[in-house]
């Protein structure tokens, strides 16, 4: 779930490390002055500390180490979205806030000391150079880089870098040649490669389900999704979709102006989206600017406890416009807007203060942003949510703002902690799938999946991989044996087949493998594709869409419809 002061994951559980990612947040870009145009003496007090220090004190000091004590103890008196960047953090978040990066194009992970190519981009210069996955590059520029010491920074610094400039790379392939002593043995390559800008995708999958049901998954709202999201849904247009489950759980948010530019697709002209307003920040509204061309389209949104930001404006205004039914669990509740200014440092390099200037507001006039400050324990808001019940039991969901507030047809909505969701999905809280749990943010299920992709390259997976396969059935090779052994390395106890919660679990395990090794094969989409087998979420979004009355068409345009007779025949306000 979205961290309050660091927004930065990188672990186990994210399975293709291509770049650092960005702090969970609701973004509207760079302010026009640096923040020290606002300054004044008021900041004499700490400059005349400092100097003091600097000059008088009995030990040497770092005055800017002082001040960077100073400036994150300031920022702690604030809400939890406030941050301070180094010029080193910023150029990390700009990679996916800006949706590329400049390198050689690689996917990879590091397992036995050994950096592991588990996908060459296409179209990228890695591809262009015959890289394949499963290659092992051992050498960077002649030197040795395999070892103890190999971790993703490491990596990160010797393969990115300004497009144009040239890298050798030395490569070991497995070929799983067997020789006359029954050994297999790698081939050794090198390859000069031309760095070039990278497109780091937020739209990750896009397919049609069923019965015209698309679905799109986002993971961010960099620079590019909007485009990307308009080209998926002209892609399920022509493969015949005619409504869509949009995934966005799991989404922390990114840039205000991307979820707007997304709604505009979905929307009739003149429709409210958000609004903001502050202390210094008047109001400002944002409304759809023409009319979508698929407004016409029945609409689903997944959410969950980890969609954040600009993920509930998404979901906020298709639900106060009646435009489409939100599934899940309630959001995160993140309703801040954050604006950047450069502070300068002549020691690093400029930072940057990202700093809270508005909160943001659903059409109808709800304020997301869940409570903070004095008394609450920001981080402990997932617990919080465990140890209520909510994530369990849909009366369990606690609002706390006890205002009514209306959508476009009437129902009732409510504020002040993220977004509840039209149609409620509990989490699992049964203790059947520890084992799976564990095998997943271990990282154990993740390499897994690349060592059995790798023991079968030469077996055309691409072509004959399927979950009833020989290559994927059979008793000593296939993909039960390598789970179970992965598992019991680790010491996870395999679930017992002998009980229905045993069994349950084993195929939980057997379709996350799967589609793990399809990810490493065919990529992201066919990789979710796989994922949508047996997911609640989508097997009520799609139910839901394929309802009939449950979306109708008013004054020209698609709604969704109240369940209630009563409302249904109201007078329609339109936003």
């Amino acid at each position: 779930m979205p961290n309050s002061k660091n927004g930065l994951f990188n672990g186990p559980a994210q399975p293709l490390i291509i770049a650092l990612t960005l702090a969970a947040g609701l973004f509207i870009g760079r302010g026009c002055n640096d923040a020290s145009v606002h300054s004044s003496n008021k900041n004499n007090r700490i400059t005349h500390i400092l100097d003091q220090i600097e000059f008088l004190y009995v030990d040497s000091i770092d005055r800017e180490s002082l001040i960077d004590v100073a400036v994150q103890s300031i920022i702690e008196e604030l809400d939890p979205h406030t941050n301070y960047f180094s010029r080193e953090e910023i150029e990390e978040n700009t990679v996916l806030m800006e949706g590329n990066f400049e390198g050689i194009g690689v996917e990879f992970i590091i397992q036995d000391d050994t950096l592991m190519v588990v996908n060459a981009i296409p179209g990228g210069p890695s591809e262009s150079a015959g890289i394949k996955a499963g290659d092992r590059i051992v050498e960077v520029g002649g030197e040795s880089i395999s070892g103890k010491d190999l971790d993703n920074e490491k990596v990160m610094k010797l393969l990115k870098g300004p497009r144009g400039t040239i890298v050798d790379l030395g490569l070991l392939r497995n070929e799983s040649i067997v020789d006359d002593g029954g050994s297999s043995f790698d081939d050794r390559f090198g390859v000069t490669i031309e760095r070039a800008r990278i497109p780091i995708h937020s739209v990750v999958a896009s397919f049609v389900l069923e019965n015209s049901v698309g679905y799109i998954k986002v993971i961010r709202f960099s620079a590019t999704t909007a485009s990307e999201f308009e080209k998926s849904m002209s892609d399920l247009e022509l493969q015949g979709a005619t409504s869509v489950i949009v995934d966005m759980r799991g989404n922390g948010g990114g840039y205000l102006h991307a979820a707007i530019d997304m709604l505009d697709r979905l929307l009739g002209k003149g429709l409210g989206i958000v609004y903001t307003e502050g202390k210094a920040s008047p109001r400002i509204d944002y409304n759809s600017s023409y009319d979508g061309e698929y407004r016409n389209w029945p609409i689903a949104v997944l959410i969950d406890e980890s969609s954040a930001s600009a993920s509930e404006i998404f979901a906020g205004a298709l639900q106060d416009n009646d435009r489409g039914l939100i599934v899940g669990r309630r959001s995160f509740g993140k309703g801040l807007v954050q604006e950047e200014f450069s502070v300068p440092n002549p020691i690093s390099g400029a930072g940057a203060l990202r700093l809270t200037v508005a909160r943001f507001y659903t059409p109808s006039g709800r304020a997301i942003q869940k409570p903070y400050g004095e008394g609450v324990d920001y981080d402990q808001d997932y617990q919080d949510r465990i140890d209520s019940g909510e994530l369990f039991l849909q009366d369990s969901i606690h609002n706390t703002d006890t205002v009514t507030f209306r959508t476009s047809l009437g129902r009732k909505v409510y504020g002040g902690g993220g977004i509840t969701p039209d149609i409620f999905i509990p989490l699992d809280s049964s203790q059947t799938n520890r084992a799976l749990a564990e095998l997943v943010w271990t990282g154990a299920l993740r390499d897994a999946a690349f060592t059995w992709v790798d023991l079968h390259r030469n077996e055309d997976l691409e072509n004959k991989l399927s979950e009833t396969s020989s290559i994927w059935t059979d008793k000593n090779t296939g993909g039960m044996a390598a789970i179970k052994i992965a598992t019991e390395n680790q010491g996870t106890i395999w679930p017992k087949k002998s009980t229905e919660e045993g069994r349950e679990e084993i195929e939980r395990i057997m379709i996350r493998f799967f589609a793990q090794v399809v990810r490493n094969v065919k990529g992201e989409n066919a990789y979710y594709k796989v994922r949508t087998a047996g997911d609640e979420f989508i097997e009520r979004a799609l139910y839901e869409l394929l309802e009939d009355g449950r979306f109708g068409t008013r004054e020209g345009r698609v709604y969704l419809l109240p369940i209630d007779p009563v409302i249904k025949e109201q007078t329609l306000n339109i936003y």
